[in-house]
């Protein structure tokens, strides 16, 4: 069983909801004072290091929340034991499905995550009261499902340059929406995955992701610093270089 101690809980730097850098984004998004005070009676914070598991599949949950740092996988576990990447969860996605007690999927921190908790019986009762609270949430499964299906497209018929590209463009949006605005120009982004875990999640071998960011270096659609630091020069090459069109995808 899956729970959260709440006296446990820490968070680096712990704020108020008005506060949140993923305020405009997030499930509270559209929420007033008065409703923003009720969340802050029923939250917590918790930190996962990564590869710490936030809950297994088929655990009863007793909480939802939502990212505010970092990068979580979810993945799928088949009865002969085998496991398969099916999506992300970056800054600002939602943890768990109210109304539902039981986990679908494994969740687990593929780097440092802050994860803002709601104890899910008060959550309910507020999405049952604040109706705004439910539409929200409603918009971000759809954004989910249409995600999804994009996902599998870019699985089934998307070649490995344009899968890199795609993920690289992916953070790129994510980031710009966290900072309210539009990607576009010179960027930097931090990719949240190893290529080992990238090659996973993209369906691609560990030396297939290696030589396609070096393609992608070699031919100035990217720069790279450090180990995880991206420099896009255009972000439109990129975009380009996906195979998308230039409002891109699901995924912001």
């Amino acid at each position: 069983m899956t729970q959260i101690n709440q006296k446990s809980a820490s968070h680096d730097g712990s704020e108020r909801c008005g506060d949140c850098p993923i305020r405009y984004r997030a499930v509270c998004a559209h929420c007033e004072t008065d409703e923003l005070a009720l969340l802050e009676d029923m939250k917590f914070y918790r930190v996962f290091e990564p590869g710490q598991p936030i809950v297994w599949e088929g655990d009863r949950m007793d909480f939802v929340g939502s990212v505010v740092t970092g990068v979580a996988a979810l993945t799928q576990t088949l009865e002969d034991g085998r496991t398969q990447m099916v999506g992300l969860l970056l800054p600002s996605d939602f943890l768990g499905r109210p109304n539902r007690e039981i986990a679908a999927y494994n969740a687990t921190a593929a780097t440092k995550v802050v994860l803002c908790c709601f104890r899910r019986k008060p959550f309910e009762q507020m999405m049952r009261t604040t109706p705004h609270v439910a539409h929200r949430l409603l918009e971000m499964t759809l954004d989910e499902l249409d995600a999804a299906r994009e996902w599998m497209l870019l699985l089934g018929r998307k070649t490995a340059r344009e899968k890199i590209a795609s993920f690289i463009a992916i953070i790129a949006r994510r980031e710009a929406a966290l900072h309210k605005r539009d990607p576009g120009g010179r960027m930097q982004i931090e990719l949240p995955l190893t290529r080992e875990a990238m090659a996973d999640y993209l369906g691609l071998t560990l030396e297939t992701v290696s030589r396609q960011i070096s393609a992608l270096k070699r031919d100035g659609v990217i720069e790279l610093q450090g180990k995880r630091a991206i420099i896009l020069p255009d972000f439109n090459r990129l975009v380009e270089e996906s195979g998308d069109d230039s409002d891109g995808g699901y995924f912001s």
